[in-house]
């Protein structure tokens, strides 16, 4: 017989297991499943336990089950690894359900805050619900998580939400599987959770009355003004003692953007992410006073991500508002109500605190985009405690980072943990908070780290710190963990050509190093070639006055009696002597004293108020990159950009600034391609503030692409030394695994 389709054999039910690992817990992953279970006419359960998710279901849709948990998990969740296996079916299993969890040993991760989802918004704005107006919401898919925690498991007992016993409301949601709200730690509302000191609508007239409102966030106190008050403004920069150091503006959506920064889509992308960084947007017009950032071409600006900040733009009608980290003097972000009256009363005109406790300090995140893909500057709030997936598994360490811009971390299994950023360790208080993160981060992930990792240099603050701990320590040079952070996050063998600039690092020969070529293969390095060096007059003062920097440059140049007269200062006849009698004049390779040297030949920022300010100006000023061709010399490997320095010393600013730029990316190449071709290595790692340029970043990344070789830079490690113990950790590693 012809023409009869086949008979259809019905779909045959399975069973199995399912072990999923990563940050899936506090997530709304249990109910998640359940609800997918559900969906799907799955039986089983689903528990938590130490080791993350385990799973039993099934049914007749497994495979629709499988497709699911790994395309549309709850937002907040981040799967590293899922195992499946097929296994027995259990007759008369009738329902699906959630299983209390299995108390074993934790090795799962606490997630990170997160930005207020849209429907904790849309009940936090509707006059008929519970939560009306109310500036604690949240729910499993939002909210605080990270810097509430005290240690694992992520249970409420654990975090600072335990002083506050749900009522009866809060209760029931916390306990229905089917809720948004179940077993969301921090679930609260104005009848059991914390309050405000001060109505919303107060602390928007003190803002329009253009005073200064310390306000108590996420992960700690920013400092709050009107960002159209100029006077407000500089009063804030008074009082914080802060003169140029840009600050960062809150405006309600990417719509306000639109009116005073240019924006692409991955900056979108960004700003409206579950993180809510801060992004550094190109100005467009003059919208905000020029106060705000001083001499840059940039903003940073950032999307409300709590329920308060909501509010209080609500309030304002979406007023932009000045937000900067509370800090006084370089020290740790304020965390504390009663530190905030001692620490700030002499900065704030009110201070706004709330009675639910931080627990782990957490600044904003900086991020930018670059051709597409992200660039962290500083890694915090959102993104922390989130680990960067290594190559392999291997034994716990410690990286203790660099003197300036620290942050640790720790490694556990295949994970690396970069700690939130924490600051310049030149300060009692700051050096308190790395002791406190590093048994916090220690006792999160509970490892007991087999081996301390700190900087070469013998004076840093943490080389100290890793001989008072009870730990076999080992030191790496700081030029190769920068260059080691780069393999680390993309997962790269040796041998690679690195290119570390920036502006110090102490050398295995005790000089200066910041302009430097390495051939790295795992935990060896070798020093290939650098910058031609340049006098520092004054030392480190040389870094705090690039004008010190364009006398020395004058001085290699020939040109020494021109000192005085270009830079007219009360030290100028002083400097020359020190650069004629070479007193206090060490060399320096670093590129970071070449940009001041740039900046000091063309009378850009002659002293610098932050650290960065003057090449951060220089980048500002370009307009067209130009190049000139006799602008450096390679010899021996030793890159001189000295005919450069002369050259742009007879330019103005804006010409110097496009043809230093221009021909450092051409000269840069052209070394780094002799050098590939030497070594017969193609493959380059980028690392060291200077990479924070974005003009020399993605100038130098095209031309190398260009000439057949693939460069690497971190994105998700800050590449200045916020990335060094990334790189650390991982030579860490494996001085470990080699048994030395």
């Amino acid at each position: 017989m012809t023409g009869l389709n086949p008979v259809s054999q019905p779909p045959k039910a399975e069973r199995r297991v399912y072990r999923i690992r990563g940050s899936v817990q506090g997530v709304g992953f249990r109910p998640f499943v359940f609800g997918l279970a559900q969906e799907l006419g799955l039986t089983g359960w689903v528990l938590n336990d130490g080791k993350g998710v385990l799973i039993e279901a099934q049914g007749t849709l497994l495979d629709d089950f499988d497709l699911a948990l790994t395309q549309r998990p709850p937002v907040l969740s981040r799967i590293d690894h899922i195992e499946a296996v097929n296994t027995n079916l259990i007759a008369h299993e009738a329902s699906f359900e959630i299983r209390h969890s299995a108390q074993t040993a934790v090795m799962t991760d606490i997630p990170a805050d997160a930005t207020t989802c849209p429907d904790c918004l849309a009940e936090m704005r509707d006059p008929e619900n519970r939560r009306f107006g109310y500036a604690f919401i949240n729910c499993t898919h939002c909210g605080p998580r990270y810097t509430i925690t005290k240690s694992i498991p992520y249970d409420r007992p654990q975090t600072s939400m335990a002083d506050f016993d749900m009522c009866p409301a809060c209760t029931a949601e916390y306990h229905d599987p089917q809720d948004r709200r179940f077993h969301a730690q921090p679930t609260c509302c104005p009848d059991c959770g914390p309050q405000l000191s001060l109505p919303i609508k107060e602390i928007a007239q003190h803002i329009l009355k253009g005073r200064i409102i310390a306000l108590k966030g996420l992960g700690g106190f920013h400092l709050v003004c009107d960002a159209h008050n100029v006077g407000a403004i500089n009063h804030l920069r008074q009082r914080k003692n802060r003169d140029a150091k840009p600050f960062a503006v809150m405006v309600q959506n990417t719509r306000d953007i639109q009116t005073f920064a240019k924006m692409d889509g991955a900056e979108e992308h960004l700003l409206e992410s579950i993180e809510r960084p801060i992004v550094l947007l190109e100005k467009k017009g003059d919208i905000f006073p020029k106060e705000i950032a001083p001499g840059l071409n940039r903003i940073g600006v950032m999307l409300p991500y709590t329920p308060l900040h909501h509010l209080l733009l609500d309030e304002l009608n979406g007023h932009p508002l000045v937000m900067t980290s509370a800090n006084p003097g370089g020290e740790p972000l304020v965390i504390d109500n009663q530190e905030a009256q001692d620490r700030l009363k002499t900065i704030a005109d009110v201070i706004v605190d709330h009675n639910r406790d931080i627990l782990i300090r957490a600044d904003d995140s900086v991020m930018r985009s670059d051709m597409g893909k992200i660039t962290m500057i500083r890694r915090a709030r959102g993104f922390t405690p989130r680990p960067i997936l290594l190559q392999d598994d291997g034994p716990s360490v410690l990286g203790l980072g660099a003197y300036l811009k620290n942050t640790i971390c720790a490694t556990r299994g295949a994970h690396a943990y970069l700690s939130q950023h924490i600051g310049d360790l030149d300060n009692v208080a700051t050096i308190s908070f790395i002791e406190e993160s590093i048994e916090h981060l220690c006792k999160t992930l509970r490892i007991k780290p087999e081996l301390i990792i700190h900087d070469l240099h013998p004076d840093f603050a943490t080389t100290r710190l890793a001989q008072k701990m009870d730990t076999p320590t080992f030191a790496v040079q700081h030029h190769h963990a920068h260059i080691a952070s780069v393999l680390a996050e993309h997962q790269l063998d040796g041998p690679v050509i690195g290119v570390a600039l920036d502006g110090f690092g102490l050398g295995v020969d005790n000089d200066s190093w910041g302009g430097e070529l390495l051939k790295v293969d795992g935990l060896n390095f070798e020093r290939i070639g650098h910058l031609h060096p340049l006098a520092q007059p004054g030392s480190d003062k040389a870094a705090q006055e690039p004008w010190r920097m364009g006398a020395s440059a004058l001085h290699q140049l020939g040109r020494g009696d021109e000192i005085e007269t270009r830079f007219q200062t009360a030290n100028a006849k002083t400097l020359r002597l020190m650069l004629d009698k070479n007193l206090n004049s060490p060399l320096t390779s670093s590129a970071g004293r070449l940009f001041d040297a740039a900046c000091g030949l063309l009378n850009i920022c002659p002293k610098a108020d932050f650290e960065g300010q003057a090449p951060m100006m220089l980048e500002s000023m370009v307009r067209k990159i130009e190049t000139t061709q006799n602008g450096w010399q390679i010899d021996n490997s030793i890159l001189n950009f000295l005919p450069l320095l002369d050259i742009i010393s007879h330019l103005s600013a804006q010409s110097g600034a496009n043809l230093f730029h221009g021909t450092m990316i051409a000269g840069l190449a052209d070394w780094v391609e002799q050098t590939c071709q030497t070594h017969n290595i193609q493959t380059v790692a980028l690392s060291g503030g200077c990479f924070l340029n974005q003009i020399l970043s993605q100038g130098l990344t095209r031309k190398l692409q260009q000439r057949g070789i693939r460069p690497y830079l971190n994105q998700h490690a800050p590449r200045n030394d916020g990335g060094l113990s990334l790189g650390q950790a991982w030579l860490g590693r494996h001085y470990l695994q080699r048994g030395s």
